[in-house]
């Protein structure tokens, strides 16, 4: 049976993942890297869908879990009338191919297990055909091969392999599933022991850069092993989460594929990794992201594939019945190709951001920026797609306007700051242009709150970050009304939707609802440290920290009537912000002086 969606724990190579479920059953895998085609798809239909269940005979619930100090070794126990056993999951660092580590081992009495592997590839399309070689299970499919090996007999009829063995206390029992396309020999084995010893020590050593110390260490700690467990080793690329079409509203139609690197998450994420010591990682996502948008800036897109690719083109998978039946499975993203004018912004500001920490560009890299801004200057009043990539008419979008001016005041910066060489003087006059364009426009004196677009009475979460980006002092009364006003307006019981979509669609061009999107809720819980209301703001993150599961991990949206986690996970940009809060709370508590702006940038309009 298919689990909610926090009852999933992840383990992954740095270059894809799966998910485990509480029952111990990996519901979700995707061969060999996070955007491929997945082997294990239960999450999206129980039935037909492959998964791989190792749990007790008699089946129930675990007792407990947790991982294994900071790493991505998950360790499952369930309590039985004849005694505890444990299941440690794991997936080691990349080496010649991906693994898939499943160790059983006895804790106390002797506990009869059941091994249950139905493996499709495909998204459950493709059957593969088995057989045994020189005492291993080997399937193959098309282009696709895995061998699963442990020292316990399988049987394998109809294209299901099952097996059933008993565990007494201190007994281990290992299982190894490797992949390798179907053309290529089989990969060197993997000793279960080794790789379990080198996994714990690959994730122990990377944890001991993490220079952020707090109130909230345990959490900042787990949310940047789970950012780095969605890094795509080989080019840097941070995915927004494993999964895709994990419904934003159950029985809803709002199914995406999040197994992309969207560039607008490059400030957010530079600031997570750069303010906790992660230099390395933060060079490798700015490296990603220059070779990503280098080419023509006409045709900057809002994500690209891992490997910084640019089609992603986007199918319907109509054999999979989708999570709780969320229909339609999506693969691809036709967002990719919408025009959402901030993302121009978000990449100057992030480059900004490297230059100020020390992260040097090459001229090479100054010239790409170059050609942004002259296009940005061309571009910047047209109507957009948003940041939340709605469906409906393009309009102008207020977020949209506010980010074109911090991309033009960036490169105002990069002249005064940093001596680079640009019309600095044409830059200004554009930059106050747009600002007074936006405050014209984009404001509505009667009620005293910036608005979704021009001419809108809609609201918008990303307003919020108006102060963040520095359009606006954090003192201003503008920005204290549009905080506010949105934290009134767009309340989902305490946490925060990103907008209200019209009953008929007509903003977004969907129909059904949403539920709190995490992220927004972690950008009010800094703008009300912005603005000095602290307190409130503690209260508000300790209320976030209450939706993470057992293991610390966040989807990317809430429904607070059913009190269950949403959407795609685990989402990047969640834990994105719960970084990005607890720096800003720790510094804010620590200190409690005058209000300012978290990760303030400086402007001069």
């Amino acid at each position: 049976m298919v689990g909610r969606i926090e009852d999933y724990g992840l383990i992954g190579d740095l270059q894809t993942a799966a998910l485990v479920g509480r029952d111990g059953s990996i519901d979700w895998l995707c061969l060999p890297r996070f955007d491929s085609p997945a082997c294990f798809a239960a999450l999206l239909d129980g039935d037909r869908a492959g998964r791989w269940l190792l749990a007790p005979a008699a089946g129930r619930p675990a007792t407990r879990r947790r991982y294994r100090g900071d790493s991505l070794v998950l360790e499952t126990e369930w309590e039985t009338t004849s005694g505890t056993v444990r299941v440690i999951d794991f997936m080691p660092p990349r080496g010649e191919a991906p693994d898939v580590v499943r160790v059983v081992e006895g804790v106390s009495g002797r506990v009869p297990m059941r091994m249950d592997l139905l493996l499709r590839f495909d998204y459950g399309y493709v059957v593969p055909w088995f057989r045994t070689l020189n005492g291993e299970l080997a399937g193959i499919a098309g282009p696709d091969a895995v061998w699963l090996a442990t020292p316990v007999e399988v049987d394998h009829r109809d294209q299901h392999i099952r097996a059933e063995f008993d565990v007494a206390a201190g007994e281990r029992v290992p299982f190894v599933l490797t992949y390798s396309a179907s053309h290529r020999p089989r990969p060197r084995p993997v000793a279960a022991e080794r790789a379990l010893d080198d996994t714990v020590r690959f994730w122990e050593d990377w944890i001991k850069g993490c220079s952020y110390s707090g109130p909230w260490e345990d959490a900042v700690r787990r949310s940047l092993a789970t950012l780095k467990a969605l890094t795509y080793a080989p080019t840097g690329g941070i995915v927004a989460a494993a999964t895709t079409s994990l419904p934003e509203q159950l029985g809803g139609s709002r199914n995406w594929d999040y197994r992309f690197c969207w560039l607008r998450d490059a400030t957010f994420t530079l600031q997570a990794l750069l303010g906790t010591g992660y230099l390395r990682e933060a060079r490798a996502w700015r490296d990603w992201l220059l070779r990503a948008v280098a080419g023509d800036p006409a045709d900057l897109q809002i994500m690209y594939a891992l490997d910084g690719a640019r089609r992603i083109p986007e199918y319907e998978v109509p054999w999979l019945r989708g999570y709780e039946g969320s229909a339609p499975v999506r693969v691809g993203n036709a967002a990719a190709s919408q025009f959402q004018l901030d993302v121009w912004g978000e990449v100057l500001d992030g480059l900004h951001l490297a230059r100020v920490e020390g992260l040097h560009n090459t001229a090479d890299a100054w010239d790409l920026q170059r050609a942004l801004l002259d296009f940005l200057e061309g571009a910047w009043d047209k109507p957009d797609s948003s940041l939340w990539e709605v469906r409906g008419p393009r309009r102008s979008f207020v977020h949209s306007k506010v980010m074109a001016w911090a991309g033009i005041d960036r490169a105002v910066q990069a002249v005064e700051r940093f001596g680079l060489d640009g019309p600095v003087e044409r830059w200004r006059r554009l930059r106050q242009e747009i600002h007074d364009d936006v405050c014209a426009k984009g404001f509505d004196p009667d009620r005293g709150t910036f608005t979704q677009f021009y001419g809108s009475r809609g609201l918008d979460a990303a307003l919020l970050l108006i102060p963040r980006v520095g359009f606006l002092g954090w003192d201003d009364p503008r920005v204290v009304g549009t905080i506010s006003a949105v934290q009134r307006e767009l309340d989902h019981d305490g946490f925060l939707l990103r907008y209200r979509p019209d009953a008929d669609g007509s903003v977004d061009g969907l129909p059904g609802k949403e539920n709190a999107f995490l992220a927004c809720t972690f950008w009010l819980a800094d703008a009300l440290v912005g603005i000095g209301r602290t307190a409130e703001a503690e209260r508000l993150f300790t209320r976030l920290l209450g939706l993470r599961n057992d293991l610390g991990l966040l989807s990317e949206e809430y429904d607070a009537s059913t009190g269950r986690q949403m959407g795609n996970t685990p989402q990047a940009f969640s834990h994105v912000g719960l970084v990005n809060t607890a720096r800003h709370l720790s510094v804010a508590t620590a200190d409690p002086g005058p209000a300012g702006p978290p990760d303030k940038k400086e402007c001069s309009a």
